[in-house]
């Protein structure tokens, strides 16, 4: 008997027995492979068996007749087990969006070698506050339940689960006499709920709808019972501190103190902090858990972030352990299982400040494997290298890679994958597992798949790794994709994220000092990102969805990074006086953001008439639409006030948003300039400032311009005109 032959025998053998020692089909997870592969899911047999090591694994192997098996410890590792076979069997991508597709193959390939794959970390967090915030706060319960199978399928186990707490809040403080209006008013507008509750703002935007209460009180109950069913453990939210300063009027003996102002919000938006050694304190956690609990359930962990990118009343050790002490002993009267995760964001943003002896006191006042830390953005910095493993508390590395949901290509697998592997060997007995804590959803979906994937033990060489990633963008071997991509991954992704990361095309223009959160620049030739693009095209069109993003999101980096180089021309021309040379370029520019708009119309996921669209559905009246879009334009630009501090921190390049928004001041600033020009003056920097930041505040508040929420145009079709348009002039030699 021929050994293949026989392999098929005994497993066959093995699957009539396996009922035997195992434990019934996980029903979730048949679920799960229900809503992704429809009626073929019935081709997968599902076992669950715990496992010995209390590590997470699967094993897959086909059967005859056609069967695939699978066998894991959990419904969660099905998931896995499942994203494994259609990543590398059938050349697949899962997005992490409800509205594209999962595309599979006309018949579904075989595993003929027995697949057998271990974690290498029980915890896989995922997410942050400011998520919430630039992705998710339109999202309805399809949404959610699209990301919550994304999560499964790529091993997540610790998703944080901050929706609907507000519902809780408005309980808690109704019980202690505030009013409606009050509470309501205390909180913001829905996008900027991420920074009321890390202490940094109130009233922005507010009040908040009791619709909205209603709606997200509704979705949090089906969030945390899906999550649960995939054998995740929801991180809900704790008391902090953070109380309405209202409060003070009825408990005048209260301890309550104005935090430090932040983000270059006035006074009137600054939060408040109750000291958490007065008695209230301890009834406040007790009847926002309480509360919590009764309506959302408890896997006793819980966020808590005081002084987030705050200035604690006092910066004395002694202080900062006494309030991290006491904030827990009020966790603990509560839940006796409860521990404590918090962000370490801060000891990394505000280092100077947070010293080793500060933060040692604070986390080490907490009794031990009490609080977890997340290590935030060790792509940029690893604090537990810098904190003596953060003192021994049990801490879980991070990748960050977006902030504000900018379109930025930016990642770096390489540079990643030797830092979590050195952190795994290395990191102590406390290192507590891997995790991802990016701030929107944005253009580098591979590199929040790699750093799950790090999470597991499937000994995939990272070259390897990306040129499958190629494959399933395309749903097969096309050598062209695959040559794009080793491209890609070799020259562009050796950049990290940072804040308001963009290029100039979504910068406010300026002459003078360019502004905090627009940064700008590229370190690599973009001729070798063009040429990417060109073998992108290059292959056989298959309308995978997929791809048509990447020819989107690629495509638009490479004229993106075209228009600064066109920017480094046009002030040379304007700092000689060259008139003539700079109408041209100007002229060239304002083109460039007309067909960069053309082509992101063309794609969903670059779409700001969806976002709108998203927005204004959560009204449940024309007044409450029109606050929501307000609302949803508002963080996208200004943030706050126009001219503020934030401005164009979430910066992104999405249809609608460039032609109506961004394109319009670079209009702005060439009247400007072209006037300075033309009379031989200086440029009005301050009078130009005030003219575009005019124009801001009434983008926002006075919802100028109509978005299509669907895609426009055919994107193969105008990417391969923009392809032979700009050829020649992206392959000149660049302009410094």
């Amino acid at each position: 008997m021929k050994a293949s032959k026989l392999f098929r025998v005994l497993s066959l053998l093995f699957i009539l027995i396996l009922p035997l020692s195992v434990n019934a089909e996980n029903k979730a997870a048949r679920a799960l492979y229900e809503r992704i592969l429809g009626e073929r899911s019935s081709n997968f047999i599902l076992n669950e068996k715990k496992s010995n090591g209390g590590f997470d694994y699967f094993e897959l192997v086909s059967l005859p007749g056609g069967k695939i098996s699978v066998v894991a410890n959990s419904a969660n590792s099905m998931a896995v087990a499942l994203n494994h076979y259609l990543r590398y069997y059938c050349k697949t991508s899962v997005s992490w969006y409800a509205y594209e597709t999962v595309q599979l193959p006309e018949n579904l390939p075989s595993v003929n070698e027995k697949v057998v794959v271990n974690s290498v970390c029980k915890n896989r967090f995922f997410l942050n506050y400011c998520t919430f915030g630039y992705t998710m706060p339109w999202w309805q319960w399809n949404d959610w339940e699209r990301f919550i199978d994304w999560m499964a399928l790529n091993g997540v186990n610790m998703p944080l689960a901050i929706t609907g707490q507000e519902s809780v809040w408005y309980k808690v403080w109704q019980k202690l006499g505030l009013t409606d209006l009050q509470i309501r008013g205390y909180f913001t507008g829905p996008a900027h709920l991420p920074w009321h509750r890390m202490l940094n703002i109130d009233h922005w935007q507010g009040p908040l709808p009791n619709s909205w209460l209603i709606h997200q009180e509704a979705l949090q109950k089906l969030i945390v019972k899906r999550e649960r069913e995939l054998n995740m453990t929801p991180v809900l939210p704790a008391f902090s501190g953070h109380v309405p300063y209202e409060l003070k009027k009825i408990y005048p003996d209260a301890k309550i103190n104005k935090l430090s102002q932040w983000g270059g919000f006035d006074s009137t938006y600054t939060s408040s902090f109750l000291d958490p050694m007065y008695p209230l304190f301890k009834v406040i956690q007790k009847h926002f858990l309480d509360e919590q609990t009764k309506l959302y359930g408890t896997n006793h962990i819980y966020g808590i972030d005081p002084f987030n990118e705050v200035v604690p009343p006092s910066w004395e050790p002694e202080y900062l352990a006494r309030v991290s002490g006491t904030i827990f002993e009020t966790l603990k009267a509560v839940d006796k299982k409860a521990v404590w995760l918090q962000m370490s964001w801060l000891y990394y943003y505000q280092r100077k400040d947070w010293t080793n002896p500060r933060i040692e006191a604070f986390v080490k006042a907490v009794p031990q494997d009490k609080m977890v830390l997340l290590d935030y953005f060790c792509e940029r910095s690893e604090v537990w290298k810098m904190t003596n493993k953060f003192f021994g508390q049990p801490y879980i590395w991070c990748y960050l890679g977006n902030f504000g949901g900018n379109t930025m290509l930016a990642g770096d697998i390489d540079e990643v994958g030797k830092r979590i592997d050195n952190t795994i060997a290395n990191g102590g007995t406390n290192f507590w597992g891997l995790g991802s804590t990016l701030e929107g959803f944005d253009c580098n979906p591979q590199m929040y798949e790699y750093v799950f994937d790090k999470a597991w033990d499937f000994k995939i060489a990272n070259s390897e790794w990306i040129r499958a990633w190629a494959m399933r963008r395309t749903g097969s071997s096309d050598s062209s994709n695959v040559a794009a991509w080793d491209i890609i991954n070799d020259n562009v992704y050796k950049i990290t994220s940072k804040t308001g990361h963009c290029n100039l095309t979504n910068a406010r223009p300026t002459l003078g000092k360019a502004e905090r959160y627009a940064k700008s620049g590229f370190n690599y030739d973009n001729r070798l990102l063009f040429k990417a693009w060109s073998l992108m095209l290059d292959s056989p069109e298959n309308g995978r969805e997929s791809y048509l993003y990447d020819i989107v999101n690629v495509g638009r980096q490479v004229l993106g990074n075209h228009f600064d180089n066109l920017w480094n021309r046009y002030l040379s021309a304007y700092n000689n006086g060259n008139v003539e040379v700079v109408k041209d370029i100007e002229g060239k520019m304002m083109e460039l953001l007309a067909d960069i708009d053309r082509l992101l119309s063309t794609n969903t996921s670059f779409l700001l008439g969806k976002w709108i669209a998203d927005a204004r559905k959560m009204g449940v009246n024309k007044e409450e639409a029109d606050y929501y879009e307000i609302n949803a334009r508002n963080i996208l630009t200004s943030w706050g006030e126009e001219g503020g501090q934030l401005s164009d921190y979430a910066n992104r390049s999405w249809a609608g948003l460039t032609s109506s928004y961004y394109a319009k001041r670079w209009s702005i600033f060439f009247q400007e300039a072209n006037n300075a020009l033309t009379l031989k003056k200086e440029f009005d920097n301050d009078a130009y400032r005030s003219r575009i930041i005019e124009f801001e505040g009434e983008w926002w508040k006075k919802r100028t311009g109509s978005f299509s929420a669907a895609p426009v145009g055919n994107t193969i079709e105008i990417a391969n005109g923009l392809i032979k348009k700009y050829r020649d002039s992206i392959n000149e030699i660049p302009v410094k």
